[in-house]
């Protein structure tokens, strides 16, 4: 009788658990490369079991540049460059994610994978 009683409770939780395929969860960066990220303080998700959007990953741009004209004023044709344009560093169009990010992940159910959906601001 308490076997069967168990397989009900078990069978209740399942299908409770079926319920709610995905869960908001928090978690820290815990480090950068490769990417682990501690979840609720409980347990730590390595990089394969994250996915990452596009708006969380490094982008850099060069702007830096100079050009080249010709110069047909005065003393003959001449070919001149101009003085280099913009700051000489890349410029960061979004940072990636660094040690200490709170972050804001969905739990895709069963719990293999976790989207990063978001990094937390303002958030101690």
């Amino acid at each position: 009788m308490a076997d069967l009683l168990n397989t009900l409770k078990k069978a209740a939780m399942d299908a409770m658990a079926a319920g709610s395929p995905t869960a908001i969860m928090f978690g820290e960066v815990s480090k950068a490369d490769p990417l682990e990220v501690i979840v609720d303080q409980r347990f730590t998700l390595p990089a394969d079991f994250l996915l990452v959007p596009e708006s969380l990953i490094h982008f850099e741009i060069n702007l830096h540049h100079s050009h080249e004209y010709t110069d047909d004023s005065g003393s003959g044709i001449n070919t001149k460059q101009t003085k280099p344009a913009l700051p000489e560093k890349p410029i960061v169009i979004r940072r990636g994610l660094e040690v200490g990010d709170k972050l804001l992940l969905l739990r895709v159910q069963g719990g293999q994978q976790y989207i990063i959906l978001d990094r937390m601001v303002g958030t101690s």
